[in-house]
């Protein structure tokens, strides 16, 4: 079952006064690119959350954003009481001058905030704990979508197998109305000579055009792919799949390309627009794939 690379999962939890919410979205990708937003109290702790993204996530470009508060007696600043005391002795040597409390405390250095690295530490192991969480939604809202974007793939498929089995029922009325143009041709043409037209001259001509415009190997690969593409789609392994996928994309539009150059019959023609259009469509929706 393949998955989309589009997704988002979302969890908040309270710890020790630690209120903490988290967000991960994640959007198409080539490969896994991940950008964390932290608050600046929780600076440096980048590269463990981007490690628990790449364990789960393989392909996308994901964004997490943390929101962080601490209201426990440990978020409380600390005065710098040295700090404090030489700010007031100086103010005190200016005349006429009032201050206050509130505007002490303001000043550069006399409130400190210090963080014990056991605390830091309770807050990176919470924050693993619901990165882990909000990836194991994403994943979840990847299968759903991965779900819908499966059944639509199945639909364009069918639909080129359709065309196919139509196109190669026409191969051999193509060659017969080939045979009848080309046999009232040279009799007009030989007619006017007095000639006959010689069977063996006839046949080989036909010949020739069958041979040019043969398309059973264009037929045989592009089946070859389809049947490759479901199996990519019905398979059990979770591994990612997508770029398999596009890169099967490109080979069927190849093969479609190459059959309306080589039989160039208006009903095949149509046939073969069909299945270009279906295949653009296909690729289109793979683009989302993981």
């Amino acid at each position: 079952m393949i998955r989309s690379m589009t997704g988002f999962g979302s969890v908040a939890d309270v710890e020790e006064g630690r209120h903490c919410s988290l967000e991960i979205r994640t959007l198409n990708g080539k490969h896994l690119k991940c950008h964390v937003r932290l608050p600046d109290e929780l600076s440096g702790l980048e590269p463990e959350l981007e490690s628990v993204l790449q364990k789960q996530l393989s392909r996308g470009t994901v964004t997490m954003t943390v929101r962080y508060q601490d209201h426990s007696s440990h978020a409380a600043a600390e005065i710098n009481t040295e700090a404090l005391q030489h700010y007031i002795d100086q103010l005190k040597s200016i005349d006429d001058l009032t201050f206050d409390a509130a505007m002490l405390l303001q000043l550069p250095g006399v409130l400190v905030q210090e963080a014990t690295d056991s605390r830091k530490g309770e807050s990176a192991a919470m924050l693993n704990r619901l990165a882990a969480t909000a990836c194991q939604a994403v994943i979840d809202m990847r299968k759903g979508e991965g779900e819908k974007l499966q059944a639509d793939l199945m639909l364009h498929l069918s639909s080129i197998s359709t065309s196919l089995v139509e196109v190669e029922a026409r191969i051999p009325e193509v060659n017969k109305l080939f045979a009848d143009r080309l046999q009232t041709r040279m009799k007009s043409m030989l007619g006017e000579l007095g000639a006959d037209v010689r069977e063996e001259d006839l046949l080989r001509e036909v010949a020739i055009f069958a041979e040019k415009s043969d398309i059973a190997e264009e037929l045989a690969r592009l089946r070859g792919h389809l049947s490759q593409f479901t199996e990519l789609l019905d398979g059990d392994d979770s591994a990612p799949v997508g770029r398999t996928l596009d890169f099967l994309t490109q080979e069927m539009l190849r093969e479609a390309n190459t059959m309306g150059s080589k039989c160039l019959d208006p009903a095949v023609s149509r046939h073969v627009v069909s299945i270009k259009g279906d295949v653009d469509r296909i690729k289109e929706q793979v683009q989302n794939v993981e």
